[in-house]
């Protein structure tokens, strides 16, 4: 766990509660100035981010209560705008603007980005800007894919606090349509192989006879 996102995480009630569970000296390590920071992306996270077609947004409203959703696109739709920011448009859908009304009052945000397949999991907390259309079209044009057809509204613009890689464990492996056809491909030219090969010692025995 990198530093950044520990000293977010780490609140006076979540070390109470690792104090209670014994957990605490082990985590108060990741406090130390020895511990990478952990507040800008590297190639690894960069590229991991271009090749994802969906993740997890949580923000907060004005009354408290958190919002959870599941933001999806193209892959490549969330953008690296450099080391320490991430942007996407923001299309019109359903038009009830949960999200980008929250951020007018609250602006922290918390990702998680999902690779099911390869059953990895990137955690990013940050603070979102909202940049409408109008104010700015070339950033928001940057960030739309002409091939998908949707109108963007605006765009959210993400300036990273932390981010961490997360344990494998407990991930399901899951595989999406486009995914599990490239995997089945193979397996489709075995069994018309197979096919074939049978079809052809068919052929030989009825002439044997």
């Amino acid at each position: 766990m990198a530093r950044a996102f520990a000293e977010i995480a780490f609140t006076p009630a979540v070390r109470e509660q690792q104090e209670y569970f014994g957990s605490a000296k082990s985590y108060a390590r990741m406090l130390g100035t020895q511990v990478p920071r952990g507040d800008r992306l590297g190639a690894a996270e960069a590229k991991f981010i271009s090749e994802i077609d969906g993740f997890y947004q949580a923000s907060v409203n004005s009354d408290g209560w958190p919002y959870v959703q599941f933001r999806g696109g193209p892959a490549g739709f969330l953008r690296v705008v450099d080391e320490t920011t991430i942007a996407y448009a923001d299309y019109r859908g359903n038009r009830q603007y949960l999200s980008i009304g929250n951020f007018a009052g609250e602006d922290r945000v918390a990702l998680i980005l999902m690779d099911y397949a390869h059953r990895r999991r990137l955690k990013i907390w940050g603070r979102a800007g909202v940049v409408r259309a109008d104010d700015d079209p070339g950033l928001v044009s940057f960030l739309h894919d002409p091939a998908y057809r949707a109108i963007p509204e605006s765009a959210v613009v993400i300036s990273i606090e932390a981010l961490d890689w997360n344990c494998p464990a407990h991930i399901p492996e899951r595989l999406t349509v486009t995914q599990l056809g490239t995997e089945l491909s193979e397996l489709r030219g075995q069994v018309a192989a197979l096919t074939d090969d049978n079809r052809a010692l068919r052929t030989a025995l009825s002439h044997a006879k």
